[in-house]
């Protein structure tokens, strides 16, 4: 059995809990919990877990007394005084179970402990709790401004920045910590698992080289356990970068990101005081944490997701933009196409920029390589593939970016997707704006069938009942005013 058929067994285990009442967004953290425990006995690190709480104790109970055990166990390990642990206590921070049938718990556990663990070991625990919370992103969308992203689009921001060993890496918006997990896994493949380094070099990947914050405490549980799957070890907070407590995340050699976006609830600013620019737009003030947070050598390098807006938002956002340019060689933008998120209609784009050693004058030229226009349709059932980014990829690693010019030459080839604009063609446009587009749509046809057609408009359908449901319930209690 293979990591995929045990992602879809354990996924299948939710409908047993539906009669609970249990969401796909519950049933992902509640698995967590008890994963943590089998997992922990999978790879022989149960010392840190209380003996009566280990995994072949659970497994034990059966019916009321399991209900009754499992309740304290939750509570216990989340308690630091009972537990020493720092990342237990994340894992099990405020935990609570909703399942209340204790048949129902039991089931799920005694699965758990008959699924083939032999394989998943070989294939890698991390990969298969990875392979989960793709899982669980596929069936819930998106929510409060979050977005999953995909797997091919980390893959290949990681290939471009060429993290190096005794990098320090960052993510100000970890989400489930897939950025940081792609660097390591990046870092392990060039030097045998690090085994190529020595002892003080190894220590330092495995503990300090990557870092990062999450703000939602349920996906920062997800986060401190995908880092612990793929034995990383390194500094990953709960709470909020764009608060005084995010002002830690400085000196980095590698920041990649895929921000929240949206704006701060009720339109207040950010209480960091070490920002420039105030604005109530989320992107626009991570994209201000990220570049400031790079190290002034001329080497320290970003890639960050970003939405449409941020590319021509005026006033504020035309501020930080130049503050981008000026600090910043803002060397490429990659125009993503539609769909590639599960929100549909959401555009964006990825910046790779470097730090200067100055403040002033460090972007020249900028290339934008578009990927937008007169491209298949992708959506959930036609995903991002590795195939798609190979051109964009070799272009961009050409040593000498004029080279790029032989590609894509605007004389010669007027709707090519690569084209390179001068710092003076930037500034003089209207709001200094980095939305650029010179490609036409004509030759853009729909090659659906009728069933990817109809599927898609039932996702939508279902995304706008889902939505007008959150909004029925945050207005219950609320009385229409007269």
């Amino acid at each position: 059995m293979n990591n995929q058929e045990i992602v879809q067994k354990l996924w299948n285990e939710c409908n047993v809990l539906r009669d609970d009442g249990v969401s796909y967004q519950d049933y992902i953290t509640e698995l967590t919990y008890i994963l943590f425990l089998k997992m922990s006995k999978e790879q022989d690190q149960q010392d840190d877990i209380p003996e009566k709480y280990r995994w072949d104790n659970l497994v034990s109970k059966e019916g009321l007394e399991l209900k009754n055990f499992y309740r304290q166990l939750l509570l216990d390990l989340g308690n630091p005084e009972i537990v020493k642990s720092k990342r237990i206590n994340a894992i099990y921070a405020n935990a609570s179970t909703a399942i209340d049938e204790p048949a129902n718990l039991e089931k799920i556990i005694k699965d758990i402990d008959g699924l083939d663990w032999f394989s998943a070991r070989k294939e890698g625990l991390g990969d298969l709790y990875e392979g989960l919370m793709e899982k669980n992103a596929n069936e819930v969308k998106s929510g409060a401004g979050q977005y999953f992203t995909p797997r091919v689009l980390i893959n290949m921001m990681v290939k471009m920045t060429e993290p190096k060993t005794g990098d320090r890496c960052n993510d100000p918006a970890a989400g489930t910590f897939g950025f940081m997990v792609a660097a390591d896994q990046y870092l392990r493949d060039k030097t045998d698992e690090y085994w190529d380094l020595s002892v003080e070099e190894r220590n330092f990947q495995i503990h300090d080289a990557f870092s990062g914050m999450e703000l939602v405490p349920n996906t920062h549980r997800l986060a401190i356990m995908n880092e612990y799957l793929h034995g990383m070890d390194g500094r990953l907070e709960q709470g909020d970068s764009l608060s005084a407590n995010g002002k830690w995340m400085k000196n980095f050699d590698v920041v990649l990101t895929n921000p929240p976006f949206g704006t701060k609830k009720g339109g207040e600013r950010v209480t960091r005081d070490d920002l420039t620019y105030e604005t109530s737009n989320k992107q626009l003030n991570f994209l201000q944490i990220i570049y400031n947070s790079l190290k002034k050598d001329g080497k320290a390098r970003a890639a960050v997701v970003v939405p449409d807006n941020v590319l021509f938002a005026d006033g504020t956002g035309e501020a930080i933009r130049k503050d981008l340019l000026n600090k910043c060689n803002l060397h490429t933008i990659l125009r993503l196409p539609t769909g590639i998120f599960y929100a549909q209609g959401v555009q964006t784009n990825v910046l790779f920029f470097t730090r200067g050693e100055s403040d002033k004058d460090n972007t020249k030229e900028t290339w934008i390589y578009d990927m937008r226009h007169q491209m298949r349709s992708f959506g959930k059932r036609n995903p991002l593939n590795d195939k798609d980014f190979e051109e964009f990829e070799k272009l961009f690693c050409v040593d000498n970016r004029s080279k790029r010019k032989e590609t894509w030459d605007k004389e010669k080839n007027p709707n090519g997707r690569w084209r390179k604009f001068t710092i003076d063609e930037i500034l003089k446009r209207p709001n200094t704006s980095l939305d650029i587009s010179w490609m036409n749509d004509e030759e853009e046809h729909d090659d659906r069938s009728l069933k990817e057609i109809l599927d898609e408009m039932n996702d939508k359908s279902k995304a706008i009942r889902d939505a007008i449901a959150e909004l029925n319930k945050a207005l219950e209690g609320i009385d229409d005013e007269d």
